[in-house]
């Protein structure tokens, strides 16, 4: 497992907020012999990152990061029930202030991807290697799960 560790600028703040968990799909494939990782936009500020989301009832995390796979990136496959690593990242919630999000990842190796999904109207996909991952995502502590990847997924 890759462990991001807390990063420097939550550290300080981490001892005073709610924590809340997350489960995240790190979705993959192999082509020409290299991985690649499916990376998403967020909702609202269009930013890349994973496919990820609130723990589900009756789901394990692993489970709930395959359903979190689904609808927000199209894709089926095989998710691992092995956490693949971990991030944090502040969440702000209007009017209730900011919380700490813990985010399992898992990885989830995509057998197939299907342009209509439930959030395919919000949302845009884009396939890359881990190392250009790493420089497109917003978080610093999932950049560098991605920039350890690679021989992760080999």
């Amino acid at each position: 497992m890759v462990d991001a560790g807390l990063s420097i600028h939550l550290q300080g703040k981490s001892k005073h907020l709610q924590l809340m968990h997350q489960s995240a799909a790190l979705c993959y494939r192999i082509k020409q012999g290299r991985p690649e990782v499916l990376l998403i936009t967020t909702r609202k500020s269009h930013r890349w990152i994973i496919p990820k989301g609130w723990l589900i009832d009756g789901l394990t995390p692993s489970q709930t990061a395959t359903q979190e796979a689904w609808e927000e990136a199209g894709v089926k496959g095989k998710c691992s029930a092995d956490l693949l690593g971990r991030f944090t990242y502040l969440k702000n919630f209007p009017g209730k202030g900011p919380v700490l999000c813990l985010v399992d990842v898992f990885p989830l190796y995509v057998r197939s991807i299907v342009s209509d999904f439930p959030e395919r109207d919000e949302r845009k996909r884009k396939w890359v290697s881990p190392k250009k991952a790493a420089s497109r995502v917003n978080f610093p502590e999932l950049s560098r799960l991605l920039r350890e990847l690679g021989p992760v997924l080999h």
